[in-house]
């Protein structure tokens, strides 16, 4: 009994860091399972009958299918310039020092506090003013505002933790100042820009306040699901939801394994 006490008390961490993963992971998994369910009916929520029909046929609603490739499309651009961007002011806020530095800095953490409400309606309120249709690409631009705080706070942080001496390093050994970005600097960066990427494409796919009051008549795949959930959610929703999260795991784990094996050693001493 002594024993088992000691072996807890020596691997307790490491029990509440399962027990919030797999809290974490809880929805994650249900949802992979009603991929996998026949409902008895269309509002009906419970895992009824096992078939890989949902899966065979993932676009069983031509309307849902639009509504996916729409916020993919809306995403993958969304992603692009906010990661860009962010890593740009990112690189600018952690290397340079500037007039002003400290207050972009914390007007970089306002679109993080502002309420998803407030920023959809000022949106609106500025497209409206501005005489801008609601479509497709004030949806865009309403992503990218709010994707490139958190591009920029992930990128920022990555920068914070890398060791300036490689860089030196390689300058020393006659590297040019691109040469040592493209060697150095961009494979110690890249797992903080992987993850600001990823971050905000899962933050665009996802959204509905926003994209909502922005959106016009476009339809994104969170207003598709809101307006199907009073006459019933097709089960094709979750093979979704399953297929996107499997495709960020294994884009995390690639880069990851990537960046480990091209990555330089930091110096000691």
């Amino acid at each position: 009994m002594s024993r088992v006490l000691r072996w807890l008390a020596d691997h307790w961490v490491v029990g509440v860091a399962l027990l919030v993963l797999g809290y974490l992971l809880l929805p994650v998994a249900v949802v992979a399972a009603l991929s996998l369910n026949r409902p008895a009916s269309r509002l009906s929520y419970d895992f009824h009958e096992f078939t890989l029909d949902n899966w065979r046929n993932p676009c069983a609603s031509a309307e849902m299918c639009d509504a996916v490739v729409r916020s993919v499309q809306i995403g993958f651009l969304a992603t692009v310039v906010a990661t860009v961007l962010g890593t740009l002011m990112a690189f600018a806020l952690t290397r340079h020092r500037f007039r002003g530095r400290a207050t972009v800095d914390v007007l970089v953490f306002l679109p993080m506090t502002t309420p998803e409400l407030v920023m959809g309606t000022s949106l609106l309120a500025l497209f409206v003013s501005a005489g801008v249709p609601q479509g497709f690409w004030t949806v865009v631009i309403a992503h990218v505002m709010f994707c490139l705080s958190f591009v920029v706070v992930t990128v920022k942080a990555r920068l914070a933790g890398m060791d300036r001496r490689l860089e030196e390093a390689a300058m020393d050994l006659y590297a040019s100042e691109w040469q040592t970005f493209r060697r150095v600097t961009l494979p110690l960066a890249l797992p903080g820009i992987v993850a600001a990427a990823l971050l905000a494409f899962s933050l665009s796919f996802d959204d509905f306040i926003v994209t909502n009051f922005n959106a016009g008549s476009t339809v994104t795949f969170p207003m598709y699901v809101w307006g199907a959930a009073q006459r019933g959610i097709p089960p094709q929703v979750n093979v979704v939801g399953t297929a996107m999260f499997a495709a960020a795991l294994l884009l995390v784990l690639v880069t990851t394994v990537r960046t480990s094996r091209s990555a330089p050693r930091p110096l000691s001493g």
